[in-house]
């Protein structure tokens, strides 16, 4: 077997060699203390696709035992391989997580059919060869931002996702849960914001510009029970899950629901709807103390809900019209004394970040939040470019790169006129694997707060799970190894390297039933002919 068909490509391998160790019916599962969650999960994934019960035992004996146990000599997330023929298999890590990405290693070793639901009647391939890899993360925050508030994503989905990102060795699933077209989460003291908010009348068929609509009315969202059980089986496979609620712009579907939350003086707000169209919304939070309560409210059930140490605020894309306009916001900048409607937008931001840091919490918002100046001990989502990234990093602050358009995967991955609706710039799998998250040129000090990178899909255009599926990967296959190993320069990057490994990770995907899209292009039923998506080639942010 060619071991550097592992995507993504591991730090180091010793091997193989020609004997190795073959799983049965006998071999039997021993799971060190603080690797017992692996060890479940190991047993309903490895388990269920092999047909093996994989029964436990307290030490391992005879040869036949896979063992998982922890070793504080290595580092966090790292992990040791080791398939000896008369030893089995011991996998260790640095900490559970460094346990759990080697169990996704040994998933692979393999073969696809270990990716399955189920064993298949022909019997899956249970053969390891004899090797040992040694491997750890280079970054500590490798993301996925998925957009449930465009286009709904049933809970099963979101579980789905959690176990695609586990087996690419990403650990941050960042859920957008509020915008102008939807509120996804359930709020029990403002029950309106998902009785009202989040359901919208109709969609936009296409981008913004399309002539086209689908009638049909779309909308759901997720109980406090349903974020409970993503959080822990999020948890469980080590993925961290980082809840977003935008303020002060798209805001639309909460003034929806609640019209007292908007500019009242400027704009009849009893008459606004969620909204049908993409975009960004010209209604906006007004500058209240009133909002600021509702909102406390608001990120106290969240607290609840998500243990993770940041809490993404959005502060992007908020149009000041309404505050130029609106004697009431003008009046309030008078009396904070800050610099105009930006300043205002940072006091916003500048409140909740108070506010989170007292409960012992982070807040992380995109770049905008620099705007009017940087909220102190706020991290920075650096999406327009590298730029903002690059002035929170020199000024002390943690940073996620994820720029657009570079790791923004609803933007087309072909020229063709067969991509579906195609989006902004051109980036294929090739500019993906290319991508370089610390920028050329920022200090040592300054890397050091580069936290890592992340992904983004933003559903506008992505109406189902197939079209998730198609847009997200291969890509995220190429992302997850950006942000896993170690590599070279951008130029230096063996991509044809990287195309033969992904030979046989299209095989681990077709296992998991991932739609994604062929290197030869799209399949029939992954095009939409003649609806229209909006090309770019020369905008420098999201379109």
């Amino acid at each position: 077997m060619d071991l550097v068909d592992l995507v993504p490509a591991p730090r180091a391998v010793e091997g193989p060699h020609r004997c190795g160790f073959a799983l049965d019916e006998g071999t039997a599962l021993c799971a060190g203390p603080g690797t017992e969650s692996t060890a479940r999960v190991l047993r309903a994934t490895l388990g269920a696709a092999l047909g093996l019960p994989l029964p436990p035992v307290r030490e391992p004996g005879g040869g036949n035992a896979l063992e998982l146990r922890l070793d504080g000599t290595l580092g966090p997330e790292a992990y040791r391989l080791t398939v000896a023929p008369t030893h089995g298999v011991e996998i260790v890590g640095g900490d559970p997580a460094g346990v759990f990405w080697g169990v996704q290693t040994l998933r692979q070793l393999l073969g696809p059919d270990a990716f399955r639901s189920a064993r298949l009647p022909r019997g899956a391939t249970r053969g390891v060869p004899a090797l040992v890899v040694t491997d750890a993360p280079r970054f500590r925050w490798r993301g996925v931002l998925l957009d449930v508030a465009r286009h709904f994503m049933p809970k099963g989905d979101v579980l789905r996702y959690v176990d695609l990102l586990a087996a690419h060795k990403l650990n941050v699933l960042h859920l957008h849960l509020t915008d102008d077209q939807g509120w996804r989460v359930e709020i029990e003291r403002h029950p309106r914001l998902t009785e009202v908010g989040a359901w919208r009348p109709r969609s936009k068929w296409g981008h913004r510009d399309s002539p086209y609509w689908n009638e049909t009315p779309h909308g759901g969202y997720y109980t406090h029970d349903d974020i409970r059980e993503i959080v822990a089986y999020a948890a469980e496979r080590h993925i961290t899950v980082v809840p977003e609620i935008d303020v002060p712009g798209h805001s639309q579907a909460a003034i929806a629901a609640y019209p007292e939350l908007g500019n009242t003086d400027v704009v009849d707000t009893s008459a606004l709807g969620v909204w049908d169209d993409w975009g960004v919304s010209p209604h906006v939070l007004a500058p209240t103390e009133h909002v600021l309560r509702f909102y406390e409210g608001v990120f106290e059930e969240v607290l609840g809900l998500f243990p993770s140490a940041f809490v993404h605020v959005g502060g992007d894309e908020c149009p000041k019209d309404q505050w130029r306009k609106s004697p009431a916001a003008q009046a309030r900048i008078a009396e904070l004394g800050v610099d105009g409607e930006d300043g205002l937008q940072s006091w916003f931001v500048r409140h909740f970040d108070r506010w989170l840091a007292a409960r012992g919490r982070r807040l992380i918002g995109w770049d905008e939040i620099l705007e009017g100046g940087l909220a102190e001990g706020a991290a920075v989502s650096s999406w327009r470019g590298h730029a903002g990234g690059i002035a929170a990093a020199e000024a002390g602050h943690d940073v996620v790169m994820c720029p657009s358009p570079d790791v923004y995967l609803d933007h087309r991955q072909a020229p063709g006129e067969d991509e579906p609706m195609p989006i902004g710039h051109v980036r294929t799998l090739e500019d993906v694997y290319r991508y370089e998250p610390v920028p050329p040129g920022l200090s040592e000090a300054a890397a050091a707060h580069v936290l890592g990178a992340q992904a983004n899909v933003w559903t506008e255009v992505m109406q189902d799970r197939g079209r998730v599926d198609y847009q997200v990967f291969p890509r995220l296959a190429a992302f997850a190894e950006v942000a896993w190993s170690a590599l070279p320069a951008p130029a230096d990057r063996d991509f044809a390297g990287f195309e033969r490994r992904m030979a046989a990770h299209y095989a681990r995907l077709d296992a998991l039933g991932v739609d994604y899209r062929p290197p030869s292009g799209p399949r029939p039923w992954q095009r939409r002919p003649g609806v229209p998506g909006r090309p770019a080639e020369d905008s420098p942010t999201n379109v």
